[in-house]
């Protein structure tokens, strides 16, 4: 057999055994866990750059020259790793076959989190941010007649603000389309993701790790960044639908083709530096305005592959926190921006110092987003809103 002729599996032969996956990826699990804690953290720091947010600190323009390049560390990709983590998940979940059950399971366990985020969770969000930057001087009550009656008025020249609204939930409604996607292309063409991992296994070796990643994220990123910028609305959001369906998909293929971890695992020391160096030259003054799509695809790849290198390498364990935090992850997310934009209109009159208002937020934020998933896990009729399953927990986002 030549070393590109195919097994039975799909797979170069040499590694069709690597190919059947654990019942358990528990590098995965944390991975996702430390992603959405990371993501809690960006938001706090949104709050104290000078990039656009739902509210702004007063100290935004102190504080905001010296964060801001930290903040790019892990903004062009951190998106991508959660899609790419929650890509595997779905690719697990489907390996029993795309049934109609599971996508009427998915639909709710992602759908109806939306739907309470909208109504309950994200109008205070949305009441702040006319506070600050519209001028709104009515009550809470009196706004919220005007968040759902789609109330258009509050603008900005021809930008005006979208109500209501789902902010940092966008999220949901861009993994459910991916689902779905990936779903119907299973139900057409069953060994879609079997073909898919076999030309990865072939492709992604060696210098391809690398120069081919790199090379689609730059092409995407060239092709459509600046045509379509990202708006959080699914419709007419094309550059955001390529990038993190690509990166969904790259997770399905690869819990497809197991010995994908372990690669990712023996380049995770090579990309680690190659992403800090990227990252450096980003942020760098010397950085030309013509280098940034090169270097922010360099640090996209590279820090993907770190990440889940270095995961498989450390957190391929069960813990007992495990099955608790991965069941947590979902009502943190709906819950934490919401919390963070409170705690910091709280804070405001205090007046502290940037470190010590954040610090309290943050862990503000953490401590009462797991309390809210402590009170909605005891209640079966709140489950399911906030992305809980009555039967399962620690089920994969």
């Amino acid at each position: 057999m030549s070393p590109t002729q195919l097994s039975a599996t799909g797979l170069p032969a040499p590694e069709a055994e690597a190919a059947v996956a654990p019942s358990r990826l528990y590098f995965l699990d944390w991975l996702r866990i430390a992603a959405f804690a990371a993501l809690v953290l960006y938001h706090v720091g949104m709050y104290y750059v000078r990039w656009d947010f739902h509210v702004k600190s007063p100290l935004a323009a102190q504080v905001g020259p010296w964060l801001e390049p930290w903040m790019k560390l892990t903004e062009p990709w951190r998106m991508s790793l959660i899609f790419m983590v929650s890509g595997a998940a779905t690719a697990l979940m489907l390996q029993s076959g795309p049934t109609v059950a599971l996508l009427r399971q998915r639909s709710r366990f992602l759908l109806l989190p939306l739907l309470a985020g909208i109504v309950l969770v994200v109008p205070p969000q949305s009441y702040f941010e006319v506070l600050h930057k519209y001028g709104y001087s009515g009550d809470y009550f009196s706004f919220l007649g005007l968040y759902f009656s789609h109330y258009g008025g509050f603008c900005h020249g021809a930008k005006c603000l979208i109500l209501p609204t789902w902010n940092h939930l966008w999220f949901l409604p861009y993994l459910w389309i991916y689902t779905g996607v990936l779903w119907l292309a299973l139900r057409l063409w069953p060994k879609l993701l079997k073909t898919l991992a076999g030309l990865a296994a072939n492709l992604l070796k060696g210098p391809g790790l690398f120069l081919l990643p790199i090379a689609s994220l730059l092409a995407l990123r060239l092709g459509l960044a600046e045509r379509f910028p990202q708006n959080y609305s699914v419709v007419g959001d094309w550059f955001s639908h390529a990038r993190y369906f690509s990166a969904f998909l790259t997770g399905a293929v690869f819990a497809s083709l197991p010995v994908m971890w372990t690669r990712l695992a023996n380049a995770r020391w090579l990309a680690l530096v190659v992403a800090v160096l990227g990252w450096a030259a980003m942020v760098g003054v010397w950085a030309s305005r013509a280098l940034q799509p090169v270097l922010i695809a360099i640090l996209v790849w590279c820090a993907l592959v770190a990440a889940f290198g270095f995961a498989k390498t450390r957190l391929d364990f069960d813990h007992p926190w495990r099955l608790r935090l991965v069941e947590a992850v979902f009502p943190v997310y709906v819950l934490h921006q919401t919390l963070i934009i409170l705690a910091s209109q709280v804070l405001l009159p205090l007046q502290w110092p940037a470190a010590l208002e954040a610090t309290v937020i943050i862990a503000a934020t953490f401590a009462l987003s797991y309390a809210g998933y402590l009170l909605v896990s005891r209640w079966a009729i709140l489950r399911p809103w906030f992305g809980l399953r009555p039967q399962q927990p620690g089920a994969a986002i």
